[in-house]
C-alpha cells in the first residue's frame, strides 16, 4: 500500500484512493451482463477486463488487433471475447461496432479506457492531431455507433483524467485540431481528456429521460504503458516515485469498475468521478455550450470519414 493511500481516506461511497477493482466489485454478481472495454492489452484496461469477468460478466475485450487482445487475455478466467478496435483507424472502429451489432449483442456498459498520452512530437491521423483523434474521435465513433446496441439501463464510462485541466484556455481549439498552429504534448493530451469529459456530459444530456447513464472518471496517476511516449527521464522519475506516489494497476482500475457496475450509481449521470467518489472538474468541462459544439464538430468529422 502506498503512503498516499494511507493518508487519503474513504469517501461517501465507502471507497477511496487505495480501493482496488476487486474491492469495489466485491459481492456483485454480473452474470448475464455484457460489457465492452477498450484498451484491454495492458494496465488498467486488462485489470478491468479481469475483474469484470471474475464477477461473471461477459466481457468484450478490445485491443488494437484481435491477436494482441487475445494474447493479453489468454491467462484470464471467465467469459472474455477478444476484439480488434484500433481507435485511430475508423475502419477498425466501424468493424468492431458492426461485429457487436451483427451478433445482436446488448451492452450493459462500455468502458472507454484506451488512450495515448503526451506524444513528444506532433502526429496526425486523417489530418487531426493524434491524441484528439484517438482518445476522443475514436471513442465518439464507437459509442455513437453502438447506441442502438445498449440495454435500457446501460452505462457509458469515459476514462478522462485530471489532466483535462491542462487543456487550452479556450477548452477546445476548434481552429487547431490539426496541430498546425502549435503543438504541446501535455496541452494536446489535456484537450483530448477534456473532450472525453465533455462527450460524457453531452451524452448524459441526450440520455435524459431514460435509464441510460454516461459519466467520466479520473483513474489516478498510474505507472503503466500509457507513459510509453514520455521521455526516458520522465519515465524513470515516475518509476522511482511509484512505490510512494502512484496508484497500483489494481487501484487505478477501481473507479471505472465502480462507475460501470455499482448499484449505488443507478441513475447517476453526467458526473465526474475520482477515487470512486464524485469529484469537481474544471469550469470548461461543465460548459453545456462547449459540449454541444464539440458533439456537433465530432459528428461532422465522423461523417466526413465515412466511405462514400
Amino acid at each position: 500500500m502506498s503512503l498516499v493511500s494511507v493518508i487519503k481516506g474513504k469517501g461517501p461511497s465507502g471507497f477511496g484512493y487505495g480501493s482496488t477493482a476487486e474491492e469495489v466489485t466485491a459481492g456483485l454478481d454480473l452474470g448475464g451482463r455484457a460489457i465492452l472495454v477498450t484498451g484491454c492489452n495492458s494496465g488498467i484496461g486488462l485489470e478491468t477486463v479481469r475483474v469484470l469477468a471474475l464477477r461473471g460478466a461477459r466481457v468484450f475485450a478490445a485491443g488494437r488487433t484481435e491477436e494482441k487482445a487475445r494474447a493479453a487475455c489468454a491467462g484470464l478466467e471467465g467469459d472474455i471475447l477478444p476484439l480488434a478496435c484500433e481507435l485511430s483507424d475508423p475502419s477498425s472502429v466501424r468493424a468492431c461496432s458492426a461485429t457487436l451489432r451483427k451478433n445482436g449483442t446488448k451492452l450493459d456498459a462500455i468502458v472507454c479506457n484506451a488512450g495515448i498520452m503526451a506524444l513528444p512530437k506532433l502526429e496526425r491521423a486523417f489530418g487531426y492531431e493524434l491524441q484528439f483523434f484517438t482518445n476522443h474521435i475514436g471513442h465518439f465513433m464507437l459509442v455513437t455507433d453502438l447506441l442502438s446496441a445498449l440495454t435500457d439501463s446501460a452505462r457509458i464510462v469515459m476514462v478522462s483524467s485530471a489532466a483535462h485541466a491542462s487543456a487550452p484556455k479556450s477548452g477546445i481549439e476548434f481552429d487547431n485540431l490539426t496541430g498546425d498552429k502549435g503543438y504541446n504534448p501535455w496541452t494536446a493530451y489535456g484537450q483530448s481528456k477534456l473532450s472525453n469529459l465533455l462527450f460524457a456530459k453531452e451524452l448524459a444530456r441526450r440520455f435524459s429521460g431514460t435509464s441510460k447513464t454516461a459519466n467520466a472518471v479520473h483513474p489516478g496517476v498510474i505507472n503503466t504503458n500509457l507513459t510509453r511516449s514520455m521521455p526516458a527521464v520522465a519515465r524513470a522519475a515516475l518509476s522511482l516515485a511509484a512505490p510512494l506516489a502512484l496508484k497500483s494497476v489494481a487501484q487505478g482500475a477501481a473507479t471505472q469498475c465502480f462507475v460501470a457496475t455499482s448499484p449505488q450509481l443507478k441513475g447517476v449521470s453526467g458526473e465526474y468521478f475520482a477515487d470512486c467518489n464524485t469529484a469537481r472538474s474544471t469550469r470548461l468541462s461543465r460548459d453545456p455550450e462547449l459540449a454541444a459544439r464539440l458533439w456537433a464538430e465530432s459528428e461532422r468529422i465522423v461523417l466526413a470519414l465515412r466511405p462514400n
